[in-house]
């Protein structure tokens, strides 16, 4: 990629984000205090989350690849279900994690 491209992109996504902060801001006001309005909005953060963890435990690059962090973040679901402390979360799953890459390689 060139750097004119590069630029052009960087430019393009800035105005797009500006126009999307706008069109926010342009909503009546009536329509964000609905209450399913507010309910949705207030679960957007755990799925953008969700979806990130989701991508980063299943996904190498382009391939979908099935491996230790998957059972890790299994396993640390599975602790936080049982209200583990955090710190027994993080150290279960990497510990999971870490025997399923010995096991299978």
């Amino acid at each position: 990629m060139s750097d004119g491209t590069l630029w052009v992109v960087v430019l393009a996504g800035a105005l797009g984000c500006y126009l999307l902060k706008l069109a926010g801001l342009s909503v009546p006001a009536a329509w964000v205090e609905h209450p399913l309005v507010t309910r949705v909005v207030e679960f957007v953060p755990a799925a953008l989350l969700a979806a990130l963890v989701a991508v980063q435990a299943a996904t190498s690059g382009r391939d979908l690849v099935l491996d230790g962090r998957l059972v890790g973040l299994a396993v640390a679901a599975l602790a936080l279900a049982l209200r583990a402390p955090f710190i027994v979360v993080i150290v279960l799953a990497g510990a999971a994690g870490a025997l399923v890459h010995v096991l299978v390689g």
